[in-house]
């Protein structure tokens, strides 16, 4: 009978790890794809996109006034949209600074999404179908590139490594305390002695 031996807590966490790690590099690309795709596009045609996003720069600057420089300018704001989408996504595709890329394009597809659901035809039943489908689409991307945002690639975050420092300070503190506690001790016996000798002499 042959016996089969269990893999440690180590090894088990190596092998998930391994496939974490295929995962990201298959999952970024694909995610990226469709943002490299939408980016272009928008570069493309953002003459006649700078219509449709009127409505939203017109909203932005409402609730901040200082937008109105930059907002004032549709076809400006649809070609830097699209030329930060393309740029970000291929960043992200190739897995270098992820965590930035994929919050820049969460920014870009929270803004192309309210564009899109507000340009979309909405005067039929298949046409707020469509509206709603599209809607649900591009919010799957949002939540797809919030994902990479957070994602540390294994690695301990910064919330983590704060934690962790403030309890090694902590564990410190108190190893230096229980240390200096010892060393009163010794010094108090020490100078209780001396004190008895010279009184006792």
């Amino acid at each position: 009978m042959l016996r089969t031996t269990q893999p440690s807590p180590a090894q088990l966490a190596g092998n998930l790890e391994a496939v974490m790690t295929l995962v990201r590099v298959l999952a970024r690309p694909l995610i990226a794809g469709s943002f490299v795709l939408s980016g272009v596009e928008r570069l493309r045609n953002a003459g006649t996109t700078a219509p449709q996003l009127k409505p939203v720069l017109a909203g932005a600057t409402k609730v901040v006034p200082s937008l109105g420089a930059v907002t004032d300018n549709e076809k400006l704001v649809g070609q830097v949209l699209g030329a930060t989408q393309v740029g970000a996504a291929l960043l992200l595709g190739i897995g270098r600074f992820s965590r930035l890329s994929a919050l820049l394009l969460t920014i870009t597809a929270t803004v192309n999404t309210m564009v899109d659901y507000r340009a979309a035809d909405a005067k039929t039943p298949e046409d707020k179908k469509a509206r709603r489908s599209q809607l649900l689409k591009n919010l799957s991307l949002v939540g797809a590139v919030l994902l990479a945002a957070v994602d540390t690639n294994g690695r301990p975050g910064v919330a983590w490594r704060a934690g962790h420092l403030a309890s090694g300070a902590r564990k410190n503190v108190a190893g230096v305390r229980k240390d200096a506690r010892k060393q009163l001790k010794k010094a108090d016996k020490a100078v209780r002695k001396t004190a008895s000798d010279v009184v006792g002499s």
